[in-house]
This record gives C-alpha cells, structure tokens and sequence, in this order.
C-alpha cells in the first residue's frame, strides 16, 4: 500500500476543508417575496338576513398553486427568477377571496372553510390559470387569471349558477414589480367580479 506523506496528507486535508468552507458559506441569490390579494378591510354591513354560503378549498393547477411566479410564451414556460409568495398562491388567494367577501358582499355571507356551520349554498371556485403571459421574450407581460365559480344548493349539491371569469392584467412593464402589481390588480378584480356574481345568485 502506497503512503502519503504527512506533508502532503496536510496539503489534502486542507484542501478539502478549504471547499468544505466555501460550500457552507456560499448563498444563493437573493429572493424577493410578494404577496397579491385585497388585505383585511373593514367589513361590510352586514345584511339582515343573508344567505350563508359555504366556501370550499379553492382548487388550482398544480404548476402555480406553490409559492413561484409562472411565465409562459407561447408553448415555453419557466419560473421568474428571483421571486416568490410569501406563501403558496392557493392559499393567498383563498385569504383574499374570503376578504373581498368580507368588505364587499351585500346579501351573502361566506362561510370560511375553517368554521363549522354549514351553509343554504356552497361556492365551489376553480382557479384554471394564474399566470404572466408573454407575447415575445423581454416584452412586459400580461397577467391572466381565469376562475370557474359555481354555486350548488345544499344539501343535494345542485348547479344552481356556473360562471367563468377571466381577467388581463397588462404589466407596465417587463419588471417584477410590475408583474406582482398586476397579479394583485387581476386578482382584486376577478375576486369583486366573484362577489357580485355570488351576490346576484346565491338568493
């Protein structure tokens, strides 16, 4: 068996330790998380005599219900580097659909899905794209997010009113900055589009 000798075994080992450091004190690039929806408001007056509506999970596709900013053009699609939700998109835009309910709704009242009461109508909301789309690499983007909303009686779970909302949001500008405000702004319209709907349906 072949020895090293000490002087070189030091050498190694100290080599090793010096990659060992550079690899526990390398950091990744910086990320910058955002967060979209209507923040709590004041609620509204509440009606006499709503009707309660019992919200279920809000469902989304798999590629975008995480904590990442999806762009797509045309057939390509790829994450935008360097930011993030604070928290994965489902769950921020159930928050802010049960807020634009709160200050907004006039004869409904929702039911989040953490109470236990049971509602006269259940709101089933799809969320089927939520997403920067993008005419040519480098071009600021559009915002998209389109929502199915149906309505079902309780307890036999029939469609009593079905809708399909769909907003575009132009970001002025290929930044993510831009990009984030203009998810906010989509999502704040298709979530008072929602209300309004529920509103003039769940009677």
């Amino acid at each position: 068996m072949t020895r090293l000798p000490l002087t070189r075994l030091a050498f190694v080992a100290g080599c090793a330790l010096t990659l060992s450091a550079c690899a526990l004190l390398s950091t990744p690039d910086p990320v910058q998380t955002y967060r979209f929806g209507s923040p709590p408001r004041a609620a509204a007056a509440a009606p006499s005599s709503p009707v309660q509506v019992s919200l279920r999970r809000v469902e989304f596709p798999e590629a975008v219900e995480g904590d990442r900013l999806l762009g797509v053009t045309g057939t390509e699609t790829a994450y935008i580097a360097g930011a993030r939700w604070v928290a994965p998109a489902a769950a921020l835009y159930m928050e802010s659909l049960e807020n634009a309910f709160a200050a907004q709704a006039t004869r409904v009242r929702l039911i989040g899905t953490r109470e236990l009461t049971r509602g006269q109508r259940s709101l089933d909301v799809d969320v089927r794209s939520f997403e920067a789309r993008y005419d040519a690499p480098g071009l600021a983007p559009t915002v998209v997010v389109t929502v199915r909303a149906r309505l079902l009686t309780m307890p036999d779970r029939n469609v009593a009113a079905e809708r399909l909302f769909t907003v575009e949001q132009p970001a002025g500008v290929n930044r993510v900055s831009a990009i984030v405000e203009a998810f906010d702004l989509a999502t704040r319209d298709v979530n008072t589009q929602i209300v309004a709907w529920t509103d003039a349906n769940a009677g």
